[in-house]
């Protein structure tokens, strides 16, 4: 595999059981795990946590998610605590959230964060707190939409997750900002822009730290020390919809956005961007495509327009297609070591080898029922998927 970006994270990529945020240890959407084998049909538990569509964090045997409920006046949200193994509380934090249903059915997007005995939630108001672990009580909480000085909450809601790098907490608002991770006092923040709707990613080039992130605006790339702008290439979607997470191999940067937008490949200098190529192979609306070798594997095409929607292969390099395939439609997908784990937006469940002349399944069961356009997750030989009205299902595919 080539070489893959080294983050300043509390987490590394190793066999350990634990997938503690937004696209797992190192924030690549890959898992060490052994390959999970078991039938897929196979449901060892269900638990209802509410409509939304953020993923789910998975640590010392805890599985942490958010869900919201009630109709548009007086919307609460919940962020869960629940047990790995049995689907039972351990704990749960209620509190008034906004819903955001334009489109499709709202509620919370921004997935939790584990940092040792910490993790971290945002609220689709950008309610951003920080809770022990095990108690569940509240060590601190940030109200995101009054540091911005905004008089409601961005058109999609806040949406990016936090991101632990080293005693620095970074979250989104119109601007980027770090926090002081323990106690919730802000560091620095960046220059305003267009509110970013995915989460943003740590890298390093000469020694030095970066942030990169994928705003309204365009891609934005920040000194990690001061929040000061270095780069910046502009990258507009149709409905200001820029909602995926940069993804960094070395001094590469590949973005992908929706509504036939595209993609891009990009050279970070250290002063500024180089484009190798843009294309329109490869539009991912909002989930994220997984880079496995010299390939990329993702979903192409948009839930509210006509056209494909259809799991692709490019090619890194050059971003030449090598396969199309029907059948997940908007659907989301991570990797386990060698293979993709998908989720199709119906439901189904599927693995399969990931390599240049194909998508050929090994196994495929229907876990869910309804809008699934969440990434599902593996951690200890459990896999965790949820749809949009709310049902986690866990699949004990363990050998």
């Amino acid at each position: 595999m080539r070489y893959i970006a080294i983050f300043v994270l509390t987490y590394g990529i190793s066999l350990a059981a634990d997938w503690p945020n937004w696209r797992g240890p190192a924030y690549t959407g890959i898992s060490a795990e052994p390959v999970p084998m078991a039938d897929f049909s196979k449901i060892a538990w269900r638990a209802k946590i509410g409509v939304g569509f953020s993923s789910m964090a998975v640590a010392d045997g805890r599985v942490f998610a958010l869900g919201c409920s009630g109709q548009r006046q007086g919307n609460q949200e919940t962020f869960h605590c629940l047990d790995a193994v049995t689907g039972k509380s351990f704990w749960s934090d209620t509190y008034p959230a906004a819903l955001v249903d334009y489109l499709h059915e709202g509620g919370p997007c921004a997935s939790p964060t584990v940092d040792g005995k910490r993790v971290y939630g945002v609220s689709k108001s950008g309610r951003l707190v920080c809770y022990d672990t095990a108690t569940g009580k509240k060590h601190w909480t940030v109200d995101l939409m009054a540091k911005a000085e905004l008089p409601r909450p961005p058109e999609w809601g806040f949406a990016a997750s936090p991101v632990v790098l080293g005693n620095l907490l970074i979250v989104e608002a119109t601007f980027t900002c770090a926090l002081d991770k323990t106690t919730g006092k802000e560091i620095w923040r960046s220059q305003a822009y267009k509110p970013a709707y995915g989460t943003p990613i740590a890298f390093q080039f000469k020694n030095k730290t970066y942030l990169a992130t994928l705003k309204t605006d365009g891609l934005v790339i920040l000194d990690a020390a001061s929040g000061k702008t270095v780069a910046f290439q502009d990258w507009r979607t149709s409905f200001r919809t820029n909602s995926t997470t940069p993804i960094i191999i070395g001094n590469k940067i590949f973005i992908s956005t929706g509504y036939r937008r595209g993609c891009a490949l990009y050279e970070f200098t250290g002063t500024g961007l180089r484009e190798i190529y843009q294309n329109k192979n490869l539009s991912n609306h909002m989930n994220n495509s997984v880079v496995l070798g010299d390939y990329l594997y993702g979903f192409d095409g948009n839930t509210h327009m006509r056209g494909p929607k259809q799991l692709v292969c490019l090619r890194w390099a050059d971003g030449t297609v090598q396969w199309r395939e029907d059948g997940y439609l908007c659907g989301s997908l991570m990797a386990v070591q060698n293979q993709l784990l998908v989720l199709g937006e119906t439901g189904n469940l599927a693995m399969g080898p990931a390599s240049p002349k194909g998508f050929n399944t090994t196994t495929e069961a229907p876990v869910l029922k309804g809008r699934c356009w969440t990434v599902p997750v593996l951690a200890d030989g459990r896999i965790y998927a949820r749809n949009a009205a709310g049902d986690l299902v866990c699949i004990d595919a363990r050998k």
